[in-house]
C-alpha cells in the first residue's frame, strides 16, 4: 500500500490541494466553479497548517491502531480491505467522537451534512486529487521505504528551522 509523503521544502501553502479535494470530495457538481456556489459549501478531507513560513498538508495517517476505530459509536468508520481508514457515509451519525479520539486532528466535522470527513487517500482514483493537483509536487504517492526517506529529510529540515528560531526540538528518534 502506498502512502501519500509530503515534502515540506516544496509545499508554499497555497491551499491547491484542499481546493480540489473539497471539490471532487465533497462537490455535486465535481468543479471549482459551480463547488464554490453549493450550499452547503464543500468541504476537504484535508487540512493546510503552518507558521512561521513553514507549511504542511495535514491528512490521515491511517493509524495501524486507530483510536477513531474503536470511538465510532455506529460503525461508521472501518478499515477497507487496502488498510486504510475509511468512513461509511451512509452510517455516520455525525457524533464526532472520531473527531475527539483522533490523535493526530485529522477527522473533521462536516455539521451541515451530519459527517465525519477525513482523507481515505481517494481509494476510487487511480492517484488521490491532492497529489495529482499539487503545483510545487509537494504531495507525493510512494511506497513507504520512500516515505521513510522524505521523513528523514523532514526531520533535517526541522532540526534546521528550530537551530535557526533559537528554538530546541524535541524529536523522535527515527532510527528506531
Amino acid at each position: 500500500m502506498k502512502v501519500i509523503a509530503v515534502h515540506l521544502d516544496r509545499c508554499t501553502g497555497c491551499r491547491t490541494c484542499e481546493l480540489y479535494c473539497a471539490t471532487e470530495r465533497g462537490s455535486d457538481a465535481k468543479t471549482l466553479l459551480a463547488a464554490v456556489s453549493e450550499t452547503p459549501v464543500p468541504q476537504a478531507r484535508l487540512r493546510v497548517e503552518g507558521a512561521a513560513g513553514v507549511s504542511m498538508p495535514v491528512q490521515c495517517r491511517h493509524c495501524l491502531d486507530a483510536p477513531c476505530l474503536d470511538a465510532c459509536l455506529t460503525g461508521a468508520l472501518r478499515r477497507n480491505a487496502d488498510g486504510l481508514v475509511v468512513v461509511d457515509d451512509a452510517r455516520c451519525i455525525g457524533c464526532w467522537t472520531c473527531v475527539m479520539f483522533c490523535p493526530y486532528g485529522v477527522i473533521f466535522p462536516w455539521p451541515e451534512r451530519k459527517l465525519a470527513l477525513k482523507c481515505d487517500r481517494c481509494g476510487f482514483m487511480e492517484e488521490p486529487v491532492c497529489v495529482d493537483v499539487c503545483p510545487t509536487k509537494a504531495l507525493e504517492l510512494v511506497d513507504p521505504a520512500t516515505a521513510d526517506e522524505v521523513y528523514r529529510a523532514r526531520r533535517r529540515d526541522a532540526v534546521g528551522l528550530a537551530a535557526a528560531s533559537g528554538a530546541v526540538p524535541v524529536l523522535l528518534d527515527l532510527a528506531k
